[in-house]
């Protein structure tokens, strides 16, 4: 992997503004006629390096840049984007911490009335699709500014790809919003050098040469030897295996569209080319035009990464909300972020996508200063802090022994189906900074809320016991997601006796201090690979472990997911997909189906006994309905259960969004 110049090389430090302007009025307090660049963000405000508004417009800022955010605007027409007046370089629109859909729907498509984003969490404030939207109306306001597009939503929907809500394969991003240039990843690099080549004159539309981003092309250029997808793997095993000058020809929009086949071909070749120091860049047709991205951005070192959380955060929302609750904020606002990316490969999840799989640490100094600094300047802070983790618990500072063995791995995960022999699992990092991090005066406890990776914890007992003994208070979750084996392959998740290991150490730690602790275990419902069979038996092992699951999870679709090309296409993207071979894959698809399994998962609610006594019938398994421990369901109905009312919440939205129905 080649070194690149340290994030903050060409930074220029001047006075940073109280909070970023939002504005005219704040913008004549700075002393500003204009903002060079202006963030439009489908989240409120907050001023909080949990937010990716925030770290981008700081970082801007500590570029030299004047850096204007427009939050949350009334998308229905153009005035609200022109608040701040017109931007000398460009826009930069992104929707958010969250895709905009998977924040306004459910996994069953029905509208959230909520949203942890605005204030007061009041759902509506943001568009279906907002980055699309968003971006017409800046083209709108000032047609010759350039847009950028950034973000969760514009990176996981960076090619064609399938949209769960409307059923069907979508365009990029790029093209339907028609940006001129897409970052994707964590973008930090990219929106730097793109933001200096702005202000040099560059017309960001034909900047090609950056990591991790995506523009549109006429014609491939001159010089590069294009592998096509259906080569691929074996062009990996020979001479082809070619890096400088090489991009890999994804099958085109159109054919993805047609071709279930192709789709998941090229979801398998878009995860393949996903580690920084082997990915090739790729190309995939789109009617007369290329998409073209460029191969993923260097991770930040441990210098660069500690530079960007400490800048200089108000720490707190927009003083315009008030006193309005906003409930994302509430939730993080004593927490710390350690870590990014995830090594976990977890098939329906997004975070590799977006974030990659090298984890990028801070330095324990820096998350020592910043928790200070949270217990120096946090209104009301009660010397609690929320959490110490990232998108994981327990990968920080882990890594591949090898760097060279590392830059030439295509492998999805290291740790499925069992631990890589070349992965550093040593928790003794983080253990350190757990024991530094709860001494420091005015202190009083440290949780750790973030998702613990328990097939790596089982691996270091002093880090099992060190967290169950300090660090967890009542309870702790956790997310096996599955008992059985056909969808737990098909996820990427080690068998339900690495969770049954977890938890006698957890017990045994638990017990050892005195303490009366729990087990959450989360579970996924009608994910790809799940018959009606196996959320049987993980009803029935939920009973016998005497677990009672308030909130159950249903399988939600998300862009560019591995899992979603399964459930989409109906082949296994995570195994070689050719005509001549591909592993099909069966997914519960039908509203009917994917309610019966949401109901296994809640086999203790008479509401959902009806349904689950005719499926047990069905299933030649009425030997389970009856009153007997070793029963699911009893063969009577308490009177005035069982039938389900519908209300406006769960009524389906009507404008695009309808059950599938095949």
């Amino acid at each position: 992997m080649e070194a690149a110049p340290h994030l903050f090389s060409r930074a220029r430090p001047g006075r940073a503004a109280p909070f970023l302007p939002m504005s005219r009025a704040e913008m004549d307090r700075l002393g500003w006629d204009a903002c060079d660049i202006i963030v439009v963000t489908g989240d409120a405000y907050i001023a909080h390096p949990s937010f990716g508004m925030a770290i981008i417009g700081r970082l801007l800022e500590a570029q030299g840049f004047r850096v204007g955010i427009i939050a949350q605007p009334d998308w229905h027409s153009a005035e609200p984007f022109r608040v701040l007046g017109k931007p000398r370089l460009f826009f930069g629109v992104t929707g958010g911490n969250m895709d905009s859909m998977v924040n306004r729907y459910t996994s069953d498509r029905r509208l959230r009335h909520n949203d942890n984003y605005s204030p007061g969490g009041e759902g509506g404030k943001r568009p279906d699709r907002c980055s699309i939207v968003y971006a017409q109306r800046c083209r709108e306001a000032y047609r010759d500014v350039p847009i950028v597009l950034g973000g969760i939503e514009a990176s996981l929907r960076r090619i064609a790809h399938y949209d769960y809500w409307s059923d069907k394969v979508r365009r990029s991003i790029l093209a339907d919003a028609k940006a001129d240039i897409l970052l994707y990843g964590n973008a930090e690099r990219a929106v730097v050098e793109v933001a200096h080549r702005a202000a040099a004159g560059d017309r960001l539309s034909e900047i090609d040469d950056i990591r991790g981003v995506a523009v549109m092309k006429p014609s491939v250029p001159e010089g590069y030897l294009e592998l096509h997808a259906d080569d691929v793997d074996s062009a990996d095993e020979g001479a082809r295996l070619v890096k400088e000058r090489a991009v890999v020809r994804l099958p085109a929009c159109e054919q993805v569209m047609e071709d279930k086949l192709a789709y998941a071909r090229a979801s398998r070749v878009l995860h393949r080319e996903s580690n920084p120091g082997n990915a090739r860049g790729l190309v995939q047709r789109h009617a007369d035009r290329e998409l073209w991205l460029t191969p993923p951005p260097i991770p930040l070192t441990t210098p660069e990464m500690d530079a960007v959380y400490e800048l200089p955060y108000a720490r707190n929302p927009h003083p315009s909300y008030g006193d309005a609750k906003i409930p994302a904020w509430e939730m993080i606002r004593s927490s710390v972020t350690i870590m990014r990316g995830c090594f976990g490969g977890c098939s329906f999840c997004s975070i590799t996508e977006h974030e990659g799989r090298i984890i990028q640490s801070r330095s324990e100094a820096s998350v020592l200063r910043e928790i200070g600094t949270i217990r120096d300047k946090t209104k009301g802070f009660a010397g609690v802090i929320s959490d110490v983790g990232g998108p994981t618990a327990n990968m920080y500072r882990m890594a591949c022994k090898d760097p060279k063995i590392e830059a030439a791995c295509r492998k999805p995960s290291c740790v499925y189906p069992g631990i890589c022999p070349n992965l550093n699992t040593s928790h003794d990092a983080l253990i350190g900074l757990y024991r530094k991090a709860r001494a420091l005066p005015g202190i009083k406890k440290v949780m750790v809320a973030s998702g613990v990776r328990y097939a790596l914890a089982v691996e270091s007992p002093e880090y099992v016991e060190e967290l169950v003994t300090h660090h967890v208070g009542g309870y702790l979750k956790i997310a096996p997601e599955h008992t059985e084996e056909g969808p737990l392959s098909k996820m990427m998740k080690p068998g339900i006796g690495t969770y049954d290991r977890f938890k006698e150490m957890f017990d045994a730690a638990a017990k050892k201090a005195g303490k009366k602790y729990f087990l959450i275990p989360y579970f996924i419902a009608a994910h790809p690979g799940t018959t009606d069979r196996d959320m049987m038996e993980l009803a029935l092992w939920l009973k016998k472990n005497g677990f009672k699951a308030d909130q159950v999870q249903t399988f939600l679709a998300s862009p560019m997911a591995s899992a979603t090309a399964m459930y989409h296409t109906g082949y296994n993207p995570l195994r070689g997909v050719s005509r001549a071979s591909a592993e099909h894959v069966s997914s519960p698809t039908g509203l009917r189906q994917r309610r019966l399994h949401k109901a296994f998962l809640r086999w203790h609610d008479p509401d959902n006994w009806p349904v689950l006594r005719e499926a047990l019938k069905a299933m030649g398994r009425s030997d389970l309905i009856g009153p007997g421990k070793h029963q699911l369901v009893p063969a009577h109905q308490p009177p005035g259960t069982g039938v389900k009312k519908t209300g406006p919440s769960q009524r389906f939205m009507t404008k695009g969004v309808f059950p599938r129905k095949r």
